[in-house]
């Protein structure tokens, strides 16, 4: 199992916005690709975490999962099919992967949500949604009272199904396909602050095999533990 080498630390660009800053330290790390769209800002990075470390994760995941749900609920069942859990970050493997996405993204960690694990197996998926809250929803009050809304994400793929589960973000037409260790992180806002519709996206239909990732939100304000 991995274990943190160095404690995970505030930097200065506290919730993300405004993003300059942000994506500046982002493009410094060595290997980003930033996708090339004035509608979202966008960022890979392939081998972000190695294959033991996507391993103890995925088997994390395994012992804790639950059905995942949505905020919003709009009537569609199927909508998102996928497991989800919650990781403990006093668990080592758990707080190396939090030191190494702070440093990459280089936001203040009392930002963060918890690092949330997801499981989709043979058919199941996640429709095209946003990882912002919809403020004129009817969840918003009870999800953003406290933290305020989602500001930036970071995805990890932590393996490579057999076939299908990629994701795509619609508006731009672009497809991202899972390969084991790959970071994604994109910029929930628009430069105003406001929430970037264009950041829609879809975890596709996983067709063989099964599909784990990794995702940690960050707030416009301090997280507050136990929150919903």
């Amino acid at each position: 199992m991995t274990t943190p080498t160095t404690p995970v630390v505030a930097k200065g660009f506290g919730s993300g916005h405004p993003s300059e800053p942000v994506v500046a330290h982002i493009l410094s790390h060595s290997g980003v690709q930033r996708t090339p769209s004035p509608k979202l800002t966008l960022f890979q990075k392939r081998g972000f975490i190695a294959p033991d470390l996507c391993a103890d994760l995925i088997t994390l995941i395994d012992a804790i999962r639950r059905p995942s749900t949505v905020s919003d609920y709009n009537g569609d069942a199927a909508f998102r099919t996928s497991e989800t859990c919650d990781l403990d970050p006093a668990i080592p493997v758990v707080a190396d992967l939090e030191r190494r996405i702070i440093d990459f993204i280089g936001l203040d960690p009392a930002h963060g949500e918890p690092i949330q694990g997801q499981r989709y197996a043979i058919g199941q998926e996640f429709k095209g949604h946003t990882d912002y809250f919809e403020p004129q929803g009817i969840d918003f009050h009870k999800y953003c009272s406290v933290a305020g809304n989602r500001t930036w994400t970071v995805m990890i793929y932590l393996n490579e199904p057999e076939a299908g589960g990629a994701t795509r973000f619609k508006t731009i037409d672009k497809t991202i396909q899972p390969e084991t260790g790959k970071l994604l992180s994109w910029n929930n806002l628009r430069p105003d602050g406001s929430p970037n519709p264009s950041t829609i996206h879809q975890g596709m239909k996983v067709r063989a095999g099964v599909k784990y990732v990794i995702t940690k939100w960050f707030r416009e304000r301090p997280w507050a533990f136990g929150e919903a």
